[in-house]
């Protein structure tokens, strides 16, 4: 007989009551308005998210890396276990209690690695951050830049004003990347449109279904040419 679920703690947030659910030492799930957003089990595509994207930066000094949402930790993780140890990683999570978690209840989940080094977690909205680096002078560009959201692209996002997957949004993220650096994506399922704008931006795409079977969650990357 499975374990009940129990809330651990629940917030108000402008989506609605945003909870940590527990049940066993390791399973967790976090939900907002009663929706399953991520769990502990099931998270090889946000793994495959953060190693994809960051795969290119092994060997790279003083490598420069913005993610958009924290979640539980996972991507956070496999970015940290690609990247040298002179990377600097700022995350941008718009809920504190998610960063709390994430250093508390959660952190056995990723060898706490919200509390490495190499981390700076930012309470901030990722496009806030993606439109500095867009401006700012060339020392200041990234290396890659990830969205690992629970809402990714998909087929009615506003083609050119959505403010994270839209045309306009696309183009000042590809504006605030280094040459050579990775725009990476989260998405529930794949949207053609999306990679069509990432196409007509100038990246050179791919992407990946890390599971097998049923309901598959992609990874969209789009490279800045190197010239």
């Amino acid at each position: 007989m499975a374990l009940p679920w129990r809330t651990i703690e629940a917030v108000q947030t402008e989506e609605g009551r945003l909870e940590l659910r527990q049940r066993g030492e390791r399973d967790f799930l976090i939900c907002v308005d009663g929706r399953v957003l991520m769990n502990s089990v099931a998270h090889r595509s946000e793994q495959a998210l953060g190693t994809l994207a960051c795969v290119h930066l092994k060997g790279a000094a003083q490598a420069r890396v913005l993610v958009g949402g924290l979640g539980m930790g996972f991507t956070l993780k496999a970015i940290l276990d690609t990247l040298p140890a002179s990377a600097r990683v700022e995350v941008a999570e718009l809920n504190p209690v998610v960063e709390a978690w994430c250093r508390g209840p959660l952190a056995a989940l990723t060898d706490s690695a919200v509390t490495d080094p190499r981390v700076q977690v930012k309470i901030s909205d990722v496009t806030h951050r993606i439109r500095r680096h867009a401006v700012e002078n060339a020392l200041e560009k990234l290396d890659a830049i990830i969205l690992d959201l629970y809402t990714g692209p998909y087929m009615h996002s506003h083609k050119r004003d959505d403010p994270l997957f839209g045309s306009i949004a696309i183009r000042t993220t590809k504006a605030a990347l280094k040459p050579g650096g990775v725009f990476a994506v989260w998405g529930e399922d794949y949207d053609a449109g999306f990679t069509k704008r990432l196409k007509q931006a100038g990246f050179v795409t791919t992407h990946h279904q890390p599971r097998r079977g049923g309901f598959r969650h992609v990874v969209y990357l789009g490279t800045k040419p190197a010239q």
